[in-house]
């Protein structure tokens, strides 16, 4: 497997496809970057090297035991990208992965020209009044049978309550057999970051296109609690709704979200192009 080892002894997994421009993904929870899978070939198709990971304790990362917050999330993919020798990167991340690429941007943010946050949790869910006693509840029913937890989650994550729901059965059981390799300790203090990190402050330092794609009907994230209120924070931001769509809108969606993200990454990719032919006139 490729793996980088961090200064912890943790190991991540990922995944690298194709040549050009980079384009990385940060998957949610508790997914691996499997769930990445079609965007990467489709964009890998199309010019850019595609590069996704497995979050530790996730996927085929190490089960660590400690770690299991944003923050360190946040430097172990300092970790990988400074191991592979990335630079002008656009940074995609899905619901907790929108978390991971904001504090990253907050914490390690030169690498990058541009973001995408689909789906995703900052500027704080907590903070944006979302009940702490419902985190509380998926806790505990995360700990009660985390098999049945998966199963019910995967309803929300893909709006199968909603009476036009068409999501094979394939999707699902797809969707329950990576959440079934997180590991539990790492699962469940995961849910604590997502609850209860302010992302408020890394938005702030966005200063490159950024773009947020959000379900209307995503009952997970609720959209008022999370990209309305997160991409004012970003000036210039751009804001892409889509109308009665779920969580999983990489899945549900898959052929607007890859549309969506080749356009921005072809147009982010020639203005960084740009930049660096103007900064070299300059220097000579």
């Amino acid at each position: 497997m490729s793996t980088i080892t961090t200064k912890d002894g943790t190991e991540i997994y990922y995944k690298d496809w194709g040549e050009g421009p980079v384009v990385t993904f940060s998957h949610g929870w508790p997914l691996n970057s499997d769930a990445w899978d079609s965007q990467m070939l489709f964009l890998a198709q199309n010019g850019f090297r595609a590069i996704a990971h497995d979050r530790r304790g996730h996927g085929r990362s190490s089960q660590t035991s400690s770690g299991n917050d944003m923050n360190t999330y946040a430097d172990d993919l300092e970790q990988l990208f400074d191991t592979l020798g990335l630079s002008n990167i656009i940074m995609v991340g899905h619901s907790t992965g929108g978390g991971e690429v904001t504090r990253y941007i907050g914490r390690h943010g030169a690498r990058v020209t541009g973001a995408v946050l689909i789906s995703a949790i900052p500027p704080g869910l907590v903070k944006s009044g979302v009940p702490i006693e419902e985190f509380d509840a998926l806790r505990a029913s995360l700990l009660k049978d985390r098999g049945e937890f998966y199963r019910q989650f995967g309803v929300l994550f893909y709006g199968l309550n909603r009476p036009n729901a068409k999501v094979p059965q394939s999707v699902t059981d797809l969707f329950w057999n990576q959440c079934m390799q997180v590991g539990l300790k790492n699962s469940f203090e995961c849910l604590q970051a997502i609850a209860e990190t302010d992302f408020t402050d890394d938005l702030k330092r966005f200063d490159f296109p950024t773009l947020f794609l959000h379900g209307e009907d995503d009952q997970v994230i609720p959209l008022t609690a999370s990209a309305k209120r997160a991409a004012p924070l970003v000036k210039g931001a751009t804001e892409i709704y889509f109308a009665g769509a779920p969580h999983g809108i990489t899945t549900t969606h898959q052929d607007e979200v890859n549309n969506e993200l080749l356009s921005f990454a072809r147009a982010t990719a020639d203005k960084a192009r740009q930049r660096s032919r103007s900064v070299a006139e300059v220097t000579r």
